[in-house]
């Protein structure tokens, strides 16, 4: 699946740290200059967001749109962003920020296999010590992301 809602121009490392807002919006803008949402999508990943946080655990927030504003999504895609500096995820620590944008149901299978890879803190250390968007981009996809 990897191959499909993820290339390596969509994986991004930061030494420093960003604001929770700044965060979502690289989320959306990868997911825009891919072509799988429209400007839109940013103004959809902040609706959700103050409706419930999407804070899920182990350092990783995974924004994403409402049902309500689907037509803003074009294909399925992910972007991945890790800040080394962290990023305040409404009072939860977060170094991973993954955008989803799933076409259909398809968001479903990819948060599926992103939360396996998360569930496990060895993998997490993992992620967390990839020295390159290459070698990031190689572990995610080996995870079936």
């Amino acid at each position: 699946m990897a191959r499909d809602v993820l290339s390596i121009g969509q994986v991004r490392i930061h030494s420093g740290s960003a604001t929770r807002e700044e965060a979502m919006k690289e989320a959306a803008d990868i997911l825009e200059a891919s072509g799988a949402v429209t400007g839109a999508y940013f103004d959809a990943m902040q609706q959700r967001e103050q409706t419930v946080s999407t804070y899920m655990g182990n350092e990783l927030a995974i924004p994403h749109g409402t049902n309500e504003t689907k037509d803003a999504i074009l294909e399925s895609a992910l972007s991945v962003v890790r800040y080394d500096g962290g990023v305040d995820w409404g009072g939860e620590p977060v170094t991973f920020v993954i955008g989803i944008a799933g076409k259909g149901d398809e968001h479903l299978e990819i948060l599926s296999q992103i939360a396996i890879l998360f569930s496990e803190e060895d993998e997490v250390e993992k992620l967390k010590a990839a020295q390159s968007p290459e070698e990031l981009f190689s572990l995610v996809s080996a995870a079936g992301v």
